[in-house]
């Protein structure tokens, strides 16, 4: 498994542009929090997961072996994503490449903002952000990986990649 130290900001960048969703709503928002929930139970994940548009929670799943610290950690990771419509990796990522502290440059809190993996943007090629795969319970480079994995999924379901 890569640490972060071996991802490149340019590269999720790339990602989140190979992720550009066609359309998104609640049916869409409820079939990615399924297929999270899918994966998560056919490989035992200790992880929680939601689907959110904008602030709206639309999906939630508290695996076996998740715990409440996970909801923390989802709700620091989405304020991330709402605020900077990137992945919390690449801010991550982006921050050390720049050997700046994400934190000071944003004039936030640690407390209130997580920039770990698993924290997912949704972005549609019409309406651009709007809103989040957020995940936790792995390591972060893992959490965001399994996140990449079901965005891909989903649009290999409607078969916007082949």
């Amino acid at each position: 498994m890569k640490s972060n130290h071996d991802i490149k900001s340019i590269d999720l960048l790339e990602q989140e542009r190979a992720l550009l969703l066609p359309r998104f709503g609640i049916e869409n928002a409820l079939t990615i929090g399924e297929i999270s929930k899918e994966f998560g139970i056919k490989r035992s994940l200790p992880i929680a997961v939601e689907v959110r548009i904008g602030d709206w929670v639309i999906f939630h799943a508290s695996l076996p072996g998740s715990n409440q610290d996970n909801q923390w950690w989802i709700d620091r990771k989405a304020r991330v994503v709402s605020l900077k419509h990137h992945s919390t990796l690449y801010e991550r990522v982006s921050a050390q490449e720049r050997m700046i502290d994400w934190f000071e440059e944003n004039n936030l809190s640690e407390d209130s903002f997580a920039i770990h993996g698993g924290g997912l943007p949704l972005i549609t090629q019409t309406d651009g952000f709007v809103g989040a795969l957020l995940i936790s319970g792995l390591p972060q480079v893992e959490d965001h990986l399994l996140g990449v994995e079901v965005l891909t999924e989903f649009l290999a379901r409607k078969g916007e990649i082949l």
